[in-house]
């Protein structure tokens, strides 16, 4: 006895939707396992990956009013395609392109903190020049440029700024928020502070590598 699947050719049209929808999700999946074990190269993963979400996407879209939750569909279907229902629904894009958007982020999150520590070297170097020399004056400019180099990841705990940033930042705790440096301890705080920035300088061109 056959049985019929479909009433008309609209149901029919429905259930062949559906089928492609099944399809898509299993081969996103095998997808993704693919590249996660390494068994196809980022460039081949990332236009098939294009692909499938794009194909997703319109066939999601002709099918919102009959599949308002793709996580539903799946769930009913009995389709453990957690990878996939990841890669399609909740981030739209391959893998691939998730990883460059990270990592393009990161560089610009870096060369941002790397700008604030450079101005921050340089104003507190500068304020020693003008005699600003007061510790309520030179403990903030210090306090800022020690924050701003602990965001640099690339610089070691024992990087030679963060050492004599906090032993000035020590020493100045202890004094009075009018006392001033004398010419000497200016002398050598500036000295610590040139060295520190060539270090800082020096240690950039390794970043990433």
């Amino acid at each position: 006895m056959e049985v019929k699947l479909a009433n008309d050719k609209r149901e029919r049209e429905m259930y062949d939707s559906f089928a492609e929808l099944y399809a898509i999700i299993k081969t996103t999946e095998k997808l993704e396992k693919a590249y996660v074990r390494d068994v196809i190269s980022s460039s081949a993963y990332e236009t098939e990956c294009q692909k499938l979400i794009a194909h997703f996407k319109t066939l999601a879209s002709t099918l919102k009013d009959t599949i308002p939750s793709i996580e539903r569909f799946a769930e009913t279907y009995k389709m453990d395609c957690p990878a996939a229902i990841n890669r399609l629904v909740t981030s739209g894009v391959p893998a691939t392109v998730e990883h460059r958007a990270a990592a393009a982020a990161s560089m610009t999150s870096s060369a941002s903190a790397v700008a604030e520590c450079t101005q921050n070297f340089i104003t507190a170097m500068d304020s020693l020049k003008l005699n600003m020399v007061a510790v309520d004056q030179v403990h903030p400019l210090l306090s800022d440029l020690l924050t701003s180099l602990g965001k640099l990841t690339f610089l070691p705990p024992d990087f030679l700024g963060k050492v004599k940033l906090k032993e000035w930042i020590a020493r100045l705790s202890k004094m009075g928020a009018a006392d001033e440096l004398t010419e000497q301890q200016s002398r050598q705080l500036h000295f610590d502070l040139e060295s520190s920035y060539n270090s800082f300088m020096a240690a950039l061109p390794n970043y990433g590598t």
